[in-house]
């Protein structure tokens, strides 16, 4: 038998065993330990799998919680177990027929200086890997899970009820049940409208903005850009605070409506005046941004562009149309498609402006003016309905993450093309 398959045949029986064939023994004694520590806790990963698969069997006694992350937390462990089991496996074998060529391995000493040099950026890179899949993806993992289980007040919240897995039932309750889908359906409209029009109007007031503040003639530009740059400048938690007090009912500003003659405006407690004074505060507060991006992107263009369409008889509305805009879209998409997931998560602007209210008795945990995330916030925190919550989590991340992908695919300057 060629030696290839027997290195590969004695890596397949026991990791490190076919690198110890080839005499390569510090890597076999690392391969080797890693399966040996995989024995010693096997009794372990086998309990941890059995809870996953049951979420426990004794109310009060078993945590399903823990025993849902527990076993996500063995899952990991032994996906990464597999992936160097794979690995020990090819090694071997490539190592072997290396030698039925003629070639030597390395010595020990050699051997780590050559996995020093050649993979360095991967042994840099592997705790920030590690960190990755057990602090960002584990918690993404254990949200899609919480989806297909009965996890919500008022009968199963650990420990003293258990949770059970219930498959798609979840999914099929949020466009079954009218109250869930008729909450849903508007709660989404008002997202997808509040994102479009709060990303449309903050991009186009800045750019505005940007064209007064550098267009010539103009005096005391860095006075006005000044001026402009203050709502951003200011931390917008204590700015949507400010604003959402002075436009209350016994608010400074209806205050000063009643002292003047006129009646005072209900301007979060009427739903649609609530959403118009939301959409107005978050360009107030988001178009200074694009103000100072856009100037920066104006001075980039070169003036020869405008001199020969001047000489061409182009109108300043044809100059804009045909090279500022195009110019402008073309280094900005990118940072217009952010702004757009941004805004379809823009949380604090709702919560801290409105709580999402006013009322609406029609939905489920939510109020006139609640978008999407916040709508999962209040299902989470006031109503312990994370069964729930993690559907609509998974709705919004699929339509965002989509609809953020596609456009960055199809954007020039994702791309790198010239732009004409």
């Amino acid at each position: 038998m060629k030696r290839s398959k027997k290195s590969t045949l004695f890596s397949i029986l026991f990791m490190g065993l076919g690198q110890i064939y080839n005499k390569e023994y510090l890597k076999g004694i690392v391969f080797a330990i890693v399966e040996i520590f995989a024995i010693f806790n096997i009794n372990h990963f086998a309990n941890a799998l059995y809870g996953l698969v049951t979420l426990g069997t004794v109310p009060r006694q078993d945590h399903s919680l823990y025993l849902l992350v527990q076993g996500l937390i063995v899952v990991l462990e032994l996906g990464i177990i597999l992936l160097i089991y794979i690995f020990n496996i090819i090694d071997a074998r490539n190592t072997a027929k290396e030698r039925e060529n003629g070639k030597e391995p390395l010595g020990t000493i050699e051997f780590i200086k050559y996995l020093w040099d050649k993979y360095f950026p991967h042994i840099m890179i592997t705790p920030a890997f590690l960190f990755t899949v057990f602090f960002i993806f584990l918690p993404i993992i254990f949200t899609i899970t919480v989806a297909f289980t009965n996890y919500s007040m008022p009968n199963h919240i650990p420990p003293r009820n258990l949770i059970d897995w219930v498959g798609l039932k979840n999914f099929m309750n949020i466009f079954k049940l009218k109250i869930w889908n008729n909450t849903l359906l508007h709660v989404g409209l008002w997202t997808i409208c509040f994102a479009i029009v709060t990303t449309i109007l903050n991009y186009s007031v800045g750019l505005f903005l940007a064209l007064i503040t550098n267009k010539k003639g103009i005096r005391f530009k860095k006075f006005w850009r000044t001026i402009f740059i203050l709502p951003y400048a200011i931390p917008a938690f204590i700015s949507l605070l400010v604003m959402r007090l002075a436009f209350s009912g016994p608010g400074p500003v209806n205050n000063l409506l009643v002292k003047i003659g006129l009646d005072k405006i209900q301007f979060f407690t009427d739903p649609l005046n609530a959403k118009i004074m939301v959409l107005l505060i978050s360009v107030w507060l988001g178009s200074p941004y694009f103000m100072v991006l856009m100037s920066g992107v104006l001075t980039n263009i070169p003036k020869s562009l405008y001199e020969a369409a001047r000489i061409d008889g182009a109108s300043k509305w044809q100059q804009f149309k045909e090279i500022t805009l195009p110019m402008v879209l073309f280094q900005t998409m990118p940072l217009l498609i952010m702004s757009f997931a941004f805004n379809f998560n823009n949380f604090a602007n709702i919560y801290l402006l409105t709580d999402g209210n006013p009322v609406n008795s029609k939905f489920r945990y939510a109020g006139e003016t609640d978008i999407i995330i916040s709508w999962i916030y209040k299902m989470t925190k006031d109503q312990s309905q994370y069964h729930m919550a993690s559907v609509v989590t998974i709705m919004l991340f699929i339509f965002v993450a989509g609809i953020s992908a596609y456009s960055f695919i199809k954007t020039k300057s994702f791309k790198e093309e010239d732009m004409m």
